[in-house]
């Protein structure tokens, strides 16, 4: 899970580049951005993420013994929620998806960033992402 480790490392040392919470906003908003293109044809009701209050749509697939996540949403703060996720989620291990605990979310302030609703939102996208893995364990 060394991995993991450097990902997140990535992903705190880009956050604590900001002070301002509106700078750390657009960052959430330019991760977003970055997020490969979903695909039409996946932006159906069953991969809507439950329980967001944005739409977001979750489509993860199994190559070998490597989970890949992609992902879309309607709202600019949420697309870049979960790219967050995405690159600490995306090609790893079932079982390291479901080991992981998501401490970075903590490091860099966006639990307290969201709106409980938003708040949320997060814990149901993550919670599919692990479901996605105990499926293709």
């Amino acid at each position: 899970m060394s991995n993991f480790s450097a990902i997140e490392k990535e992903i705190i040392e880009d956050f604590e580049l900001f002070d301002d919470p509106m700078d750390k906003y657009e960052h959430i908003i330019d991760q977003g951005n970055e997020l490969e293109v979903l695909e039409e044809k996946y932006k159906i009701d069953e991969n809507l993420v439950k329980g967001c209050q944005s739409k977001v749509w979750l489509v993860a697939a199994k190559e070998g013994d490597i989970v890949f996540f992609k992902a879309d949403s309607n709202t600019v703060i949420t697309k870049g929620v979960v790219s967050i996720l995405i690159k600490v989620l995306s090609g790893k291990k079932p079982q390291e998806i479901i080991d992981y605990k998501l401490d970075i979310l903590e490091k860099i302030g966006l639990k307290e960033m969201l709106s409980s609703q938003r708040a949320n939102g997060l814990q149901s996208m993550i919670n599919l992402m692990k479901q996605y893995a105990h499926k293709f364990q």
